[in-house]
């Protein structure tokens, strides 16, 4: 245990429910400059064998890193962050959007202050992320 924290390995983050709607996907498609127009485009998704439109990979593990920053409160001590995109998001056209469901565990405390926290983001009950590794600066 990181005695100035009280964090443990081992310990859980509190989980966060996301919502996912297509007006989200269009600002982030604006912001990122990404106008593929799978993640807007029903249409384009079913011609390439998409289920549906599918949310930006990158906006994917964006929102399920909330889960850190928020529980850090200083988006500035998240020193490093990766995950791999093993499922898609599949954002209907309605106004309740998809539901990612995120968890994250401390795996580890570093005698140098940092952490590693494993991150889980599911939609439908299935994993989208694999590998999502975050290492935090823990407050003193």
């Amino acid at each position: 245990m990181a005695a100035s924290t009280g964090v443990a390995a081992g310990s859980e983050l509190p989980p966060l429910e996301l919502r996912v709607r297509r007006s989200d996907l269009v600002r982030y498609a604006g912001a990122s400059l990404d106008f593929n127009p799978i993640h807007w485009n029903e249409r384009v998704a079913d011609e390439v064998g998409l289920p549906g439109v599918i949310a930006h990979g990158m906006y994917t593990m964006a929102i399920a890193g909330r889960i850190v920053t928020d529980w850090l409160t200083d988006p500035g001590a998240l020193l490093e962050y990766g995950a791999r995109f093993i499922r898609p998001v599949i954002v209907p056209n309605d106004d309740e959007g998809a539901r990612v469901e995120v968890t994250a565990k401390v795996r580890d405390i570093r005698d140098d202050g940092t952490a590693r926290i494993d991150i889980t983001a599911k939609f439908e009950g299935k994993a989208v992320l694999g590998k999502a590794i975050a290492i935090v600066r823990l407050p003193e």
